[in-house]
């Protein structure tokens, strides 16, 4: 009888999971029944032609689509164990952990550049708010993280706006580090900058995945085979396939998703 060896390595736990997700501006519904895992420490692209969801799906996943008006959302996102959108939980807190860079850097233009990283420090309940030398370390910690220190370390108190757009981008990643998140989302955190700044985002977000669990909505599939470890396609605010991204871009399941991958559409 010849001895089979079988693999007892355990998927990675996940980490952040939206069951039956439904996501509404209004009475008009753009996210469409959507049920996912990421797992922990892993990189998950999300991509989709314009307009399939991609980022209000994102925006579901730390409450942030509730701050627009008519916007609401039904089903849940379970993160540590919790529906965040249950009653009892508070969204600041749910942001606190799950951190969101938008497309366009986004940096507090009367905010130096230690204020800037600093300024979700200053939300925390007053007993947590670190002292100004604690505040001084989480603001290089941050920093070196976003692979930003080194270039701004000598004019901490200068004003963040004068920075390059790749640099403004990196700083808000630091921004959303410093409050020590769980998870982090990008929305397209490229897509307005140039090539070099893009490539020092993209080996930002593969040397960050080994502490921070990772979800990054792009329109750039090339990107997405770069630097995830699964990737989710959407279309018409639905979750129409979630694999592996070696899968998903070799051997995809649904004919939709090989006609997108392929440039048919989109």
């Amino acid at each position: 009888m010849t001895n089979q060896s079988v693999s007892t390595t355990a998927a990675p736990p996940v980490c952040i999971a939206a069951e039956s997700l439904d996501a509404y501006f209004g009475a008009s519904r753009v996210v469409r029944d959507v049920s996912f895992g990421v797992p922990i420490g892993q990189v998950t692209a999300i991509i989709g032609p314009s307009g399939c969801g991609k980022s209000t799906l994102l925006r579901c996943l730390n409450r942030m689509h509730e701050t627009v008006p008519t916007a609401r959302v039904e089903g849940e996102v379970r993160f540590d164990g919790r529906d965040i959108y249950s009653s009892s939980v508070s969204a600041i807190g749910v942001r606190r952990h799950i951190g969101m860079v938008f497309q366009r850097p986004t940096p507090f233009p009367t905010m130096s550049i230690r204020d800037n990283v600093a300024a979700g420090l200053k939300i925390l309940p007053r007993a947590e708010r670190p002292s100004r030398s604690e505040t001084d370390n989480i603001v290089e910690r941050s920093l070196r993280r976003a692979a930003l220190w080194e270039e701004v370390k000598d004019r901490l108190n200068t004003s963040a706006i004068a920075l390059s757009g790749g640099q403004q981008q990196r700083l808000c990643i630091a921004r959303a580090l410093a409050t020590s998140p769980a998870v982090l989302l990008l929305d397209e955190p490229t897509a307005s900058l140039d090539p070099i700044s893009t490539q020092r985002v993209e080996e930002l977000v593969y040397e960050l995945r080994s502490d921070v669990t990772i979800i990054i909505v792009t329109h750039n599939m090339q990107q997405a085979a770069r630097i995830s470890d699964r990737t989710a396609f959407m279309l018409n605010g639905e979750m129409v396939e979630y694999l592996p991204t070696n899968s998903m871009f070799t051997a995809p399941k649904d004919p939709r998703t090989e006609a997108y991958i392929t440039g048919r559409f989109g």
